[in-house]
């Protein structure tokens, strides 16, 4: 492996796409630490040396992960990726109910062009409407509890700073795309990669500081078991055989070749654990907006810190129901079973049409289970530790370890292709 960097570095095409995603990363990460102008930094600063957890559960916690810790440093970069993964998601879903949108994905480069400007535009209202909102909680002292965010708040201060983290989201999609097209990897997971990774050295520290190395080498040898498993689902896959028939066009024969469909396991990736989230954030943004005694009390008994077992229990369950229906929007068995039916192929045993689509949706459906299970197991292991052990922030649990491992494959695989194109041997090999 060490080989395969050391070659990676001696071609100066990947040389120069290595060393410029680096910079791209560090001009992220220089932007998570530049206060938004009026914040008072210094009483942020010492309100996080005092509260080592101070973000909620649910999908501000998510927030705070995918910004790499800026959201309770009330950074320009607050907001993080967050605003462009939930456009991505939307413009996902909405391709099945619009029928242009499902055209212009249909259309090749033209019309994918055309949905990531779609796509940046909805990101940038969703900045605005979260910006807002970020800004008020803050400014009612409920972003971070009992904490004067902005001491001299007024409304040309307000605007002033919704424009500024509007600009910073606007401004890290503009990293993501630099880093896709000049870099290497997906830009927008690279950048979630480094936020993640960046919070990683802190979470283990304070671990070994407050807990000793005792609890600390038993949790990183947990790390290591759940990097496996991780690695071993993401790149599991049910391989369907496919054979194309022979046709005779003029003098020539094409056809006669054998592929397979490739369904991951874990065909939706983190896309449930986002759902989830954010639905169970609802309760916390009801109780912030109306002040009513009763949904404040059952806020803070149940869905507040992710401590109740209704909580951990209502995450699993979501989670598992948003998998199988991301899945059934990701994944269209009647238009893959009708794709291959135009073009002469079919499932050995399966007549074309119908039955396969048919067979494809039982065979996605049998593997979701596990692949949701997963998913649900991994996403609530931190709020048991937490609940149970007091461990304030597991750094191997959850989503991040899940994009991590997810991004870190795709990059190397990346690399490796490039290596292997010019003859070099490559890193899993």
């Amino acid at each position: 492996m060490l080989r395969a960097f050391v070659n990676a570095l001696k071609i100066p095409d990947l040389r120069g796409k290595i060393l410029f995603t680096l910079c791209m990363i560090a001009i992220y990460r220089l932007g998570s630490y530049i206060p938004v102008p009026g914040a008072d930094y210094e009483e942020i600063q010492r309100f996080l040396d005092r509260a080592q957890n101070a973000a909620n559960s649910g999908a501000f916690n998510l927030i705070n992960l995918f910004s790499g810790g800026a959201l309770t440093q009330f950074a320009i970069f607050a907001l993080g990726i967050m605003p462009y993964i939930t456009s991505s998601i939307i413009m996902q879903l909405l391709g099945v109910v619009i029928p242009r949108l499902e055209e212009l994905r249909k259309e090749g480069e033209t019309g994918q062009k055309k949905l990531q400007q779609y796509t940046r535009y909805v990101t940038i209202g969703l900045a605005v409407l979260q910006s807002a909102a970020i800004v008020t909680l803050a400014r009612s002292k409920n972003l971070l509890p009992d904490v004067d965010v902005f001491p001299d708040m007024n409304a040309g201060r307000f605007a002033l700073a919704v424009l500024t983290l509007i600009a910073g989201t606007a401004m890290i999609m503009w990293l993501g795309e630099l880093i896709t097209q000049r870099g290497i990897g997906n830009g927008m997971s690279i950048l979630i990669f480094s936020s993640i990774v960046s919070q990683l050295p802190s979470q283990g520290a304070r671990i070994l500081q407050e807990r000793g190395a005792v609890l600390f080498s038993v949790l990183c040898g947990f790390g290591l078991v759940i990097i496996i498993a991780v690695i071993f689902v993401e790149q599991a896959q049910r391989r369907i055989p496919v054979q194309y028939a022979k046709r005779m066009v003029g003098r020539r024969m094409f056809g006669g070749s054998s592929t397979y469909i490739p369904l991951k396991v874990n065909q939706a990736g983190v896309i449930p654990i986002i759902f989830a989230s954010s639905l169970l954030y609802l309760p916390v943004l009801l109780t912030s907006i109306f002040n009513k005694q009763w949904l404040n009390d059952l806020t803070t008994r149940f869905f507040e810190d992710g401590h109740h077992p209704v909580y951990i229990i209502s995450y699993f369950l979501l989670i598992i129901a948003f998998a199988y229906f991301y899945n059934s929007i990701a994944f269209n068995p009647i238009d893959t079973a009708d794709n291959m039916k135009k073009y002469g192929g079919f499932i050995p045993g399966i007549r074309p049409g119908r039955q396969t689509a048919e067979y494809l949706n039982a065979i996605l459906t049998r593997i979701t289970l596990p692949g949701a299970l997963f998913l649900g197991v991994i996403a609530v292991l931190p709020f048991i530790l937490l609940a149970t052990n007091n461990v304030q922030k597991f750094p191997f649990g959850g989503t991040a370890i899940l994009i991590t491992v997810g991004v870190g494959l795709e990059t190397m695989k990346q690399i490796e292709s490039q290596l292997l194109m010019r003859n070099y041997e490559g890193f899993l090999r």
